[in-house]
């Protein structure tokens, strides 16, 4: 049975390759090519059987689980699902979720240090997704993916490896990354896996040939010596990792022939005073020529990033005013729109004067970019006056917001950009209250948005991040992501060493013996602390924002505060907006054009992964959602 659906499948494959009509942007509208639907990275679908008016009649229409957790998005070709699970890849039927071939993923090589003819170690494939190249009239269309350094090419009909392609399918890329391939044309894109570790690996940018696994060109993220940008470090360019693509993907402009791609900080993310200045690229939107990697433009939306701000994704590409552009969110929830052949601003933006810190050795960029038509989409500071009352979430909640106020001896916060201030050892509690914090503002979700009418949608977080820089007292790692830095400053607070703790307390306001809180927690700043927005791009005017996710915990009245992860959501013709990426176990829909909320289901987990609607071969619509490492599908009937 597997076989006779793989070659049914892959005679439909062929057919579509062969006309060379489909280009990759301007697929089928049933079809989902890519985790963000189409190679402009709208997350739009032209679909509109499932509409306002009908919405609220979604039922389950069939579930796969992949026994393991990942936030990967499922791409559709032609009603064939396709999306990575553990340690194999799977294809299944759109319309059934019925199995029509599965890839499991060969050991990679033994560990190091042990002996000959040891057993491989195991590989799991990207928790991100997979990516699909069409082929043409000689080739037949393939799957591609990462599992850490590696890449693999799959024949989309039968799941078997593509013996043309590096050897037996697979090549070693060098530094690993976990998104997923960019496909422009006949190139697969790649970004960069660093960790946030000075010295450390180069978060260069990369492209393939996807018929053979070819290396074609590597983008140098930090700006080399004899090349424009390069003034921008003082001497801190040598060995300098992080500024990498570590977003899932990017947006591509076939008719120019460019990558958008998306630049974070560089290493380490909250110590700068050995790279002086603006640090180009990093933070950036980079236009590239596919091709040839060749650099076109970039726009740099922070400076000298000590915040941890990075870029996670690009944006949407969409034309506005007459004008190609690309809309692009990061954490700092700041709303830039740039014209995508100049890298110029569409909508204008001021370079303004942001407040300098005191860390020793540090350099402070006295300037910061700033939209001037669209205001900052989270919360981007706070008074004593801003935590919360009893009135708010729960008396013992409220106490225990106070109580850690004075803990850390009150919050320094003068607006977007305030750095963290420097505290001397033995000194009194001096501590800095960022907003948003290190997951933003807008996460890896980045943005949806509908072409015909310019309007952006985004899940914009209110988190913050709490604390101080202080000089290293021991070797050993602060952080996660910075296990083996040699930086001679990083991130405390009164909680302890880190960079990642919060203004944030238990409804219950309890804490055990070891000072860990007990129950659920919310921040300690008035609600809304998740919002689902929608700003229009040729205006930059926000048309609308409701709260996104509810806290059950919290009394009846108030639970709608705003509850949202990192993910994101998908836009319909259907005048539809559907998210998941709330912490309360549902999945949502919207009215594009109000945000009225019109139908919600409650799930078994978190749906911490973008959405995505396509059309089976039975010519049904389904809606589908990643929730816990099971992908959930809904259409209108059984």
């Amino acid at each position: 049975m597997r076989v006779a659906r793989s070659l049914g499948l892959a005679a439909t494959l062929l057919i579509a390759a062969s006309t060379a009509a489909i280009a990759q942007d301007a697929i089928p509208e049933g079809d989902w090519r890519t985790i963000n639907r189409d190679a402009k990275a709208t997350r739009y679908s032209p679909l509109a059987d499932i509409n306002r008016d009908n919405v609220a009649q979604l039922t389950q229409a069939w579930s796969y689980p992949f026994r393991s957790f990942n936030t990967a998005v499922p791409i559709v070709v032609d009603g064939t699902m396709y999306i990575p699970a553990g340690n194999r890849v799977v294809a299944l039927d759109g319309d059934t979720g019925q199995e029509r071939w599965v890839f499991t993923l060969p050991p990679g090589p033994p560990a190091r240090g042990t002996s000959s003819g040891a057993a491989g170690q195991p590989r799991n494939a990207s928790t991100r997704g997979v990516s699909y190249w069409p082929g043409d009239a000689s080739t037949p269309p393939r799957i591609l993916f990462m599992a850490g350094s590696s890449m693999f090419a799959l024949d989309a009909a039968t799941g078997q490896p593509v013996a043309g392609f590096g050897n037996n399918g697979e090549i070693d890329v060098g530094i690993a990354y976990g998104g997923t391939p960019t496909i422009a044309e006949d190139v697969a894109i790649i970004g960069a896996a660093t960790l946030e570790n000075q010295p450390g690996d180069p978060g260069n940018t990369r492209a393939f040939d996807v018929r053979t696994g070819r290396k074609l060109w590597e983008f140098s993220s930090v700006a080399q010596p004899g090349t424009p940008g390069n003034e921008t470090w003082g001497n801190g360019w040598k060995g300098r990792s992080g500024t990498n693509m570590w977003a899932f993907s990017a947006p591509v402009d076939l008719e120019q022939g460019i990558v958008i791609i998306p630049l974070g900080s560089p290493a380490p993310n909250y110590w700068g005073g050995e790279r002086p200045g603006a640090n180009l690229f990093g933070n950036s939107l980079v236009a590239l020529d596919y091709k040839t990697g060749e650099y076109k433009w970039h726009f740099q939306t922070v400076h000298h990033d000590i915040w941890d701000v990075d870029q996670p994704t690009a944006g949407a590409l969409l034309e506005v005013n007459g004008r190609p552009v690309i809309a692009s969110i990061n954490k700092t929830s700041l709303f830039f729109v740039i014209d995508r052949e100049t890298g110029e601003p569409h909508l204008p933006v001021e370079e303004r004067p942001v407040p300098a810190g005191d860390v020793p050795g540090e350099y402070y960029h006295p300037t910061q970019p700033i939209p001037v038509k669209t205001p900052p989409l989270s919360r981007v500071s706070m008074t004593y006056d801003d935590i919360v009352d009893p009135e708010d979430t729960t008396p013992e909640h409220a106490a225990a917001c106070r109580a850690m106020w004075d803990k850390a001896g009150g919050y320094l916060n003068y607006g977007i950009y305030t750095p963290f201030f420097f505290k001397a050892a033995g000194a009194p509690p001096r501590s800095t209250i960022q907003l948003p914090g290190g997951t933003g503002g807008v996460n890896w979700g980045g943005p949806a948005a509908d072409p015909t009418t310019g309007i952006v949608y985004v899940n914009a977080q209110d988190t913050s991040l709490v604390g101080w820089v202080e000089r290293k007292e021991t070797t050993e790692s602060y952080s996660f992501d910075a296990n083996s830095s040699d930086q001679p400053y990083d991130r405390a607070s009164v909680d302890g060493k880190g960079p990642f703790f919060s203004f944030s307390a238990p409804l219950s306001g309890q804490y055990d013996e070891q000072g860990r809180p007990q129950g659920p927690q919310a921040p300690c700043y008035k609600p809304p602390w998740g919002e689902l927005v929608a700003v229009d791009a040729s205006t930059g005017e926000i048309k609308w924002s409701v709260p996104l996710g509810v806290i059950d915990e919290l009394p009846e009245g108030k639970r709608l505060v705003g509850n949202s992860g990192s993910a994101g959501p998908t836009v319909t013709a259907g005048g539809l907006v559907f998210v998941g990426a709330t912490n309360d176990r549902r999945f949502r829909a919207f009215d594009a054009a109000t945000g009225q909320q019109l139908w919600e289901t409650q799930l078994a987990a978190n749906a911490n992964a973008n959405p995505m609607t396509y059309r089976g071969r039975s010519g049904k619509q389904y809606v589908a959602i990643n929730a816990g490492g099971t992908i959930i599908t809904y259409s209108l009937s059984r």
